[in-house]
């Protein structure tokens, strides 16, 4: 999944810089988990991500959708990785 994940980021132009990869490998992983226990998240506001650009939460989307089991909240934490490394460029 990792590897599906940064050839995404890669395919639009996003590159993480070695602190931001670090940082969405251990959410990948523990998204990973979730999706074989069953482990919820807490719980999380939505509009804490209004500013997030519809182009991260798309990409979030597709990786969570990826997984197949797991809650739309995923990819609103998700995306944020992406909107913090497109401002890399």
């Amino acid at each position: 999944m990792l590897s599906q994940v940064y050839s995404l980021l890669k395919s639009q132009g996003i590159i993480p810089n070695a602190v931001q990869e670090q940082m969405l490998t251990s959410h990948v992983r523990a998204m990973a988990h979730r999706s074989i226990t069953g482990e919820p998240l807490p719980e999380v506001e939505a509009s804490l991500f209004e500013e997030i650009s519809p182009d991260s939460m798309s990409l979030a989307r597709e990786v969570v959708a990826q997984f197949g089991n797991l809650p739309d909240e995923e990819a609103w934490l998700l995306s944020v990785h992406f909107e913090v490394a497109k401002e890399n460029l």
